[in-house]
């Protein structure tokens, strides 16, 4: 029997394998010293990414303190993910790819009409799988944020100007965190089909938690 690429170099028992579909949505809660892996399975794929404290679902994930603290608009490992009370929700503990986006924001089926035309109104986008999956937990578009882009490249340019350009992933690689308190995890992962965040064709997407 072939062993799982994987599992072979992660340590603690595996508690939760799940493959998240193309286009799809996904929660789940995860426990203070527990870690996720992500696995981008076909490359290129874009992950957007919300965390929710769970003892207060009020205190969340927050681009600006992550960005202010670290001096830096990137993630990379050893990023704290900070909260908006400015506590450490998660750590980027390893990461395939040199750098994660979390200015990029989640597509809409409101941004995909003004950017890609009247056209792409009816497409599914990022923001409808973070409603989906926030209303099984009793929260509504208001507790929406600024979310982590996984595997995504948004570059800025001298100018400050923004760009969303081909992935910089690929088929196998990954990104490990470890939750510092316990959170509520909620992923879409991302439709879009209009820009090359997925390189026009949305993939299936690994989620493996162990303690």
């Amino acid at each position: 029997m072939t062993a799982d690429p994987y599992l072979a170099d992660l340590t603690g028992s595996v508690v939760h394998d799940e493959t998240v579909p193309a286009r799809a949505p996904w929660l789940h809660h995860v426990k203070a010293g527990q870690s996720l892996r992500i696995v981008d399975l076909e490359g290129n794929q874009a992950v957007d990414f919300l965390i929710y404290a769970e003892a207060d679902d009020t205190e969340r994930y927050s681009a600006q303190d992550t960005v202010s603290a670290q001096g830096n608009l990137f993630l990379r490992e050893g990023t704290r993910l900070l909260s908006n009370e400015g506590r450490a929700m998660m750590t980027i503990t390893g990461t395939s790819v040199a750098y994660h986006d979390t200015i990029g924001g989640a597509c809409s089926c409101e941004s995909n009409t003004l950017r890609y035309g009247h056209h792409t109104k009816a497409q599914h986008a990022c923001v409808e799988n973070f409603l989906h999956a926030n209303l099984l937990e009793g929260r509504s578009k208001r507790d929406i944020v600024s979310n982590i882009n996984f595997f995504m490249n948004v570059p800025v340019e001298d100018d400050g100007a923004l760009g969303i350009v081909d992935g910089i992933s690929a088929p196998g690689l990954t990104v490990d965190l470890r939750a510092e308190m316990d959170v509520i995890l909620v992923v879409s992962n991302c439709p879009q089909i209009n820009n090359p965040c997925n390189g026009f064709n949305p993939t299936p997407v690994r989620m493996i938690v162990t303690q």
